[in-house]
């Protein structure tokens, strides 16, 4: 299997900025039906693209609603539809993966994108039984010549963010909120505590899973013990269990104005998510730039260029993970100055970031 790094892909990001702007929300979202037909516009829907979602659902404000900001804003960029050269199709629960790529497939949908790494029995089953089909996953990698596996090097921007709440924490106490205890979201942990005690190797660091992704009231309970153990900020990577994570840090906020408490986001800016009155409790966010992952993957087959068996790696090298700078009355110049060092540091090769709870043992032991 290649692994190909696009280092040149993201030069498109400022060209297709505004169109990633103008498809930010506002969309709905029962997903479902697509009838395969050409657009009735000026589009070409010769070569048509659609997702399945995982358990979180396309507006989890998180990683499906960026997948789908990207599918949306290569159906603009193409004068395409919904339903009509892109769509969507929304999974409850495992049960649906299958039954949903089926379905898109039968449609005559050319390519069909599975968003997330629970996705991946799915994917190796429908690729295998439809081979003159286009397939790719985001989040894992599924050995296929007609599956295009795109990954994120997720524990680099996770450092970053370690890096900023251990510089904006006044407790030194910080909490992790993970979704499905996996090696992918391993990754997530790994990065932020290694981030995290770089910058102060005493920090403590509360570590728990909800078990899904999908579950915001599970999110809120670990939070609101969290909170109340002192933890002052928390990074989670659940999903739109995640959610709340952010009900509790603005319930709290609400309550005692003058309290300093953040919650770090993932996959997107999350900075809309703090927001409560005239405050904001979004310290930061690592940013995976799933949208322009997808919408380039699209491109390449909608030119004849499927990526086809390959391992597609974006990392903060090539600015497909980076970190919010939104909330500039929380995160300072100061944070900004150091988490840039940082930065620089992992690039240049000088700092290797752990992806496992082994290697961030062994990291921790060389501090």
């Amino acid at each position: 299997m290649k692994n190909r790094k696009f280092i040149w892909l993201f030069a498109l990001i400022i060209s297709l900025g505004p169109v990633l702007a103008a498809c930010g929300g506002g969309e709905e979202t029962s997903g479902g039906e697509s009838n395969g037909e050409g657009s009735s516009d000026e589009g070409s829907a010769d070569y048509t693209v659609a997702m399945v979602t995982d358990e979180g659902g396309v507006d989890d404000k998180s990683f499906n609603q960026s997948a789908w900001e990207g599918l949306k804003a290569w159906g603009d960029e193409h004068s395409l539809s919904k339903g009509a050269g892109f769509d969507y199709a929304q999974s409850e629960d495992e049960s649906d993966y299958l039954p949903n790529m089926t379905r898109l497939v039968r449609n005559d949908y050319d390519l069909v994108f599975g968003i997330g790494f629970l996705l991946e029995d799915a994917i190796k089953e429908i690729s295998e039984q439809n081979p003159d089909n286009d397939f790719a996953i985001v989040d894992t990698v599924v050995e296929a010549p007609n599956v295009a596996s795109i990954t994120f090097a997720e524990h680099e921007g996770s450092f970053l963010t370690g890096v900023a709440a251990a510089m904006k924490t006044n407790t030194d106490k910080l909490g992790f909120v993970g979704g499905v205890d996996s090696e992918l979201i391993n990754k997530f942990e790994a990065g932020f505590v290694a981030g995290a005690k770089s910058v102060n190797p005493d920090i403590e660091v509360d570590i728990q899973y909800v078990g899904n992704f999908s579950s915001a009231a599970d999110g809120k309970l670990i939070a609101t013990r969290m909170y109340n153990d002192g933890a002052d900020i928390i990074y989670h990577s659940a999903g739109a269990a995640g959610n709340g994570v952010f009900a509790q840090a603005k319930d709290l906020k609400q309550k005692d104005p003058d309290r300093e408490i953040y919650v770090i986001g993932v996959d997107r800016d999350q900075y809309e998510e703090g927001a409560i009155g005239d405050h904001n409790v979004t310290l930061t966010s690592m940013v995976k730039r799933v949208d322009t992952a997808v919408q380039e993957v699209s491109n390449l087959g909608l030119n004849g260029e499927f990526p086809g068996g390959e391992v597609l790696v974006f990392g903060l090298q090539d600015e497909g993970i980076g970190i919010a700078d939104t909330n500039t009355e929380a995160y300072t110049e100061e944070i900004a100055s150091a988490v840039q060092e940082w930065r620089d540091k992992i690039t240049n090769g000088d700092v290797k970031v752990p992806q496992t709870r082994d290697e961030l043992k062994a990291f921790e032991e060389e501090l």
